[in-house]
């Protein structure tokens, strides 16, 4: 599915369009729908832990998240070798919105949100087989 980018990923700002493409329940990618890069592996940070975070009003209203009933969140993956040594960035988590096809990246404050890390290892979290299937 292609969501239109209503507050773009840190660093790829020019991007507008992004399509999200199923891995498995826990792992999706995400792809520049009008060009090669950026590519990005996300997690459901549901499937690994407790996650909880307030969506700043300016993007809710952006992605009319209070009229929406299909909301997905996912955390951006930064895949190393070997893929236990992968991270996630439960800082910036990445907002959908099924119902109209937009989606946010959502920059959360470290003081605020002191159990969240930039750079959290997934081993911390995942069994090796459950991260292998990002690699395959």
């Amino acid at each position: 599915m292609v969501f239109e980018v209503k507050s773009p990923i840190l660093g790829f700002e020019q991007v507008k369009k992004m399509k999200l493409e199923k891995i498995d329940e826990m792992f999706v990618k995400l792809s520049n729908a009008e060009d090669n890069s950026p590519v990005f592996t996300l997690v459901n940070p549901y499937a690994l832990r407790e996650y909880d975070f307030e969506v700043p009003a300016a993007l809710r209203l952006l992605l009319d998240l209070e009229n929406s009933k299909n909301i997905f969140v996912a955390n951006i993956m930064v895949i190393q070798t070997p893929i236990q040594n992968s991270t996630i960035n439960f800082l910036a988590p990445v907002v959908f919105n099924f119902d109209n096809q937009t989606m946010a990246q959502v920059v959360l404050d470290s003081l605020k949100y002191p159990q969240y890390k930039l750079s959290d290892p997934i081993s911390s979290y995942c069994q090796d087989e459950d991260i292998q299937k990002v690699q395959d």
